[in-house]
């Protein structure tokens, strides 16, 4: 079975992809009720040979397109080929499995500096003083 790679460490069986070819929506010519261009892509993901986190957090996806049974499915009809299209779709599904598998760089809470807090103190006490003449003399 030819493999798909997606990360340097990381790639899937073809046969876990399902690609249907189907007629593209749209205007067309004479030949747009006779040739199906476009592309359904299939990818069930409780099914993959995915690792359990990239699994989890591609199901987490609050994506339209994603059935809920799990299964990812992506309409490629930009191009009026084929096999661009069916292109199109296999590299849609990989950069949603690469950003998926993206871990983010957790945030360390930083401080102030001293010269941002004094600049602060400063500006509010400009503020105030200009609020402070706005007022009615008693």
């Amino acid at each position: 079975m030819p493999t798909i790679p997606i990360t340097p460490t990381l790639s899937i069986d073809a046969a876990e992809i399902e690609l249907t070819a189907i007629r593209a929506q749209g205007s067309g010519g004479q030949n747009v009720n006779k040739v199906s261009n476009a592309v359904h892509l299939r990818f069930d993901i409780r099914a993959s040979s995915l690792p359990e986190t990239i699994k989890a957090r591609l199901l987490a996806l609050h994506d339209q397109r994603l059935t809920e049974d799990g299964v990812l499915v992506i309409k490629a009809q930009e191009f009026r080929s084929l096999e661009k299209n069916r292109e199109a779709a296999v590299e849609r599904l990989l950069e949603l499995i690469r950003a998926a598998g993206a871990t983010r760089k957790k945030r360390r809470p930083t401080k102030p500096t001293l010269a941002a807090r004094k600049r602060r103190l400063e500006s509010k006490t400009r503020h105030a003083r200009t609020k402070a003449l706005r007022r009615k003399p008693e």
